[in-house]
């Protein structure tokens, strides 16, 4: 039996802010838009709905329609496929560096408010965690970065004849199973010295994607840092370094290197909504 809607219930999934909440929100904003154009980077709006939606999220995610000829169009679930091949194909200014503040959206009826950024034709990650960190020094709060790079779980894969599936679901307890003293040790890293130590022990081909690791985490000077090399990220385009910023079991943040168009760039998000509910307690406390 359907239950009766009120006039004043909102969607589950959806975002309702008003008041307080609504000014923090619009404080984060600010202050974000703030630091990305004294950085170097333009504002760029792109349309709820896009044609390449699946290029970076999973079909089962998207809400999909038809536009006026029949041609399946999506409402906007991440920004940043749409914003590079905007840029490369119909701007075509030069312009390399982007930022956005805008939602996107998940079937079935998740609202999600975020601040991006993506760099065109650069490798430079550092770029992008300078934003995340700028705002959470702002806000005085203190998340931990987490540093993955998904060509690790990858090659494991092809070493060990494994589905990606194992990372893409956390089964951490196959890994295990297996019983390999070098896998064990990138299961359990917690420090430079551990990852230093696991570089030292891995396959050949493990080295190099664990010394970049290691190297964006050297370059940061954000303390609280922890490696994890057997994360999976499940966006697509995501390829070689990745990084999470996490606080009270919620993304604060998330970014990474990858590759669209043939082009080589790096991007970012900080996700509004966790972020005014982190400070929202914070304040309350």
């Amino acid at each position: 039996m359907n239950q009766t809607v009120y006039e004043h219930e909102i969607p589950k999934g959806s975002k309702l802010y008003f008041g307080a909440s609504a000014r923090l929100k619009r404080q984060i904003e600010q202050k974000a838009g703030e630091l990305l154009e004294n950085s170097g980077f333009s504002e760029i709006i792109t349309p709820y709905f896009s044609y390449h939606q699946h290029a970076s999220v999973a079909a089962e995610k998207l809400l999909r329609f038809s536009d006026a000829d029949n041609h399946e169009i999506a409402l906007r679930a991440d920004s940043t496929v749409d914003v590079v091949r905007i840029a490369t194909r119909r701007l075509k200014d030069g312009t390399k560096k982007w930022f956005y503040i805008q939602p996107v959206f998940n079937y079935p009826s998740d609202e999600i408010y975020q601040i991006g950024a993506e760099v065109l034709d650069s490798s430079n990650l550092n770029e992008c965690l300078a934003t995340p960190i700028a705002i959470f020094s702002h806000f005085g709060i203190e998340p931990h970065l987490q540093i993955s790079n998904m060509e690790i779980p990858k090659i494991i894969c092809q070493l060990l004849n494994l589905p990606i599936s194992t990372f893409e679901n956390g089964r951490l307890e196959v890994l295990l199973d297996l019983n390999l003293s070098w896998l064990n040790r990138l299961a359990v890293i917690s420090s430079d010295a551990d990852l230093d130590a696991a570089i030292a022990e891995v396959p050949a081909q493990l080295r190099q994607p664990l010394e970049a690791m290691r190297k964006l985490g050297g370059e940061c000077a954000w303390a609280k840092k922890i490696y994890a090399p057997l994360y999976y990220s499940k966006m697509r385009y995501y390829d070689k370094l990745f990084f999470r910023f996490l606080c009270d079991n919620s993304i604060l943040a998330s970014g990474g290197s990858y590759e669209i168009e043939g082009r080589a760039c790096v991007g970012f998000a900080v996700f509004t909504d966790a972020l005014t509910q982190i400070l929202t307690k914070k304040d309350n406390k």
